[in-house]
């Protein structure tokens, strides 16, 4: 008769290696580093360009491991459209690189790429939907 496999780990050995240790805590700067970037690259635009008649927002910033690039997603609220912020803040990316790495000091300066955001007008558009589901669901009941 075969004995039963024993899953009870022994105590003295770690739950996790010094390899799971390491990418955790490369995940956690990597999080902190892109809250930074955002933090700092929401300053400096809101001090350096000026949009007529919109809001802009950064709403994520993720930089690749290697720190040599940067993408960072903004919204736009008003009556700009996405693409002519895009445009402007493609304009004045040397800039802004510039003034980023003065504010964050890094072994390479990221080369930002923008992206147009659209998720809170997506998330807008779920919650309409989802009222009026419930609205419906209501009238029938």
């Amino acid at each position: 008769m075969a004995k039963p496999k024993d899953n009870s780990r022994d105590p003295s050995t770690p739950l996790c290696s010094a390899q799971d240790d390491k990418s955790l805590f490369m995940k956690h700067r990597q999080l902190r580093l892109n809250e930074l970037v955002k933090r700092e690259l929401s300053g400096i635009i809101a001090r350096e360009i000026n949009f007529e008649g919109a809001l802009v927002s950064i709403n994520a910033v993720d930089v690749s491991p290697d720190l040599k690039s940067a993408h960072v997603f903004v919204s736009t609220l008003g009556a700009d459209t996405g693409g002519s912020v895009i445009d402007k803040l493609e304009a004045h990316r040397p800039t802004l690189q510039a003034e980023l790495s003065r504010h964050v000091v890094l072994k390479y300066t990221p080369h930002l790429i923008f992206h147009h955001d659209e998720s809170i007008k997506r998330g807008a558009r779920v919650l309409e939907i989802l009222d009026d589901l419930g609205k419906r669901d209501g009238q029938n009941e």
